[in-house]
């Protein structure tokens, strides 16, 4: 309002004088307007989400029904990388229940390629900058002989379900670096649910024990093939602390367990009561440590 006011005071100066004897000055300099420049948006990149269930984040509801949730490490992850990379978009193509010959030949989820495997490599070849890819795969291929294993079960899985999981990873991993051979590729090994048959008595414990090196020589055999075809591999079985049957840990409402028993038991949901549990798979929680665990192999 002042500076109105200044205005037309000047305004009236000029006219009176202009009246008498004319009032003649330097034309008035344009209006300058400043003008907000918009940062130019982060070019767009993407995080590609490959696996079973635990790509899709599933736990059971209050039903004890397995879903999918936006509390997978998927999620996780991507927040965290986010952080650094403003235009990164995350993409989840997993599907609960997959194994290896169903993410190569479909069955279990739609695709519009027919796999998850056939639909993830259009989308390498679709978009230029992808620059992360994360997979779990595997865990479905022998879990009933190891989740519930026995003599003729372990038999079974040395014999037939490992071999032929390993020789479909390799096939998955050999179609997803011809589509995307310069692009960081992240897969994980895996907990073991079976520990929870610790708290069983002396049956469970010699369960738990009998699986563990069963669960450590499949994770061995599935991190050669991932070194076979340059993936790095975020070490979830040892974020799990699943090889140290030592180091007890009170759980609270459990009481005091083997730190690896502890650990699927606070991280997973194969210690809850129903119907949430037993569940294979991991709470919140235990998606942040394994998120943790991928972002520890990005940056190793």
């Amino acid at each position: 309002m002042r500076r109105l006011l200044s205005a037309l005071s000047l305004i009236s100066a000029c006219a009176l004088a202009a009246a008498m004897a004319g009032c003649a000055g330097p034309a008035p300099a344009p209006a300058t307007h400043r003008v907000a420049h918009r940062r130019p948006a982060p070019p767009a990149s993407y995080y590609l989400a490959l696996g079973d269930s635990l790509s899709q984040g599933v736990q059971p509801d209050a039903a004890g029904v397995s879903v999918s949730t936006a509390d997978g490490y998927p999620d996780q992850l991507y927040a965290l990388l986010r952080a650094r990379q403003p235009g990164l978009r995350l993409v989840k193509l997993g599907c609960m229940a997959e194994t290896t010959a169903t993410m190569i030949n479909g069955g279990i989820c739609r695709y519009a390629g027919g796999s998850q495997l056939a639909a993830a490599v259009r989308f390498l070849h679709t978009h230029q900058r992808v620059s992360l890819v994360t997979l779990d795969i595997g865990a479905n291929d022998p879990d009933a002989c190891i989740t519930q294993p026995s003599v003729n079960k372990l038999a079974d899985c040395i014999g037939k379900a490992i071999p032929q999981a390993t020789g479909n990873l390799a096939v998955i991993l050999a179609r997803l670096r011809a589509a995307a051979p310069h692009t960081r590729i992240i897969a994980m090994n895996y907990y073991l649910p079976a520990l929870a048959e610790w708290r069983d008595g002396l049956v469970g414990q010699t369960v738990a024990r009998l699986v563990e090196p069963a669960a450590a020589g499949y994770n061995a055999l599935l991190g050669r093939v991932y070194q076979q075809y340059g993936v790095r591999v975020a070490n979830v079985f040892g974020a799990f602390q699943t090889g140290d049957f030592g180091n007890p840990a009170a759980v609270p409402g459990l009481g005091t367990l083997p730190r690896n028993v502890a650990d699927i038991c606070r991280w997973t949901w194969e210690c809850a009561s129903p119907p949430r549990g037993p569940n294979v798979h991991a709470n919140q929680a235990g998606y942040q440590v394994i998120a943790e665990a991928f972002l520890a192999a990005d940056t190793a």
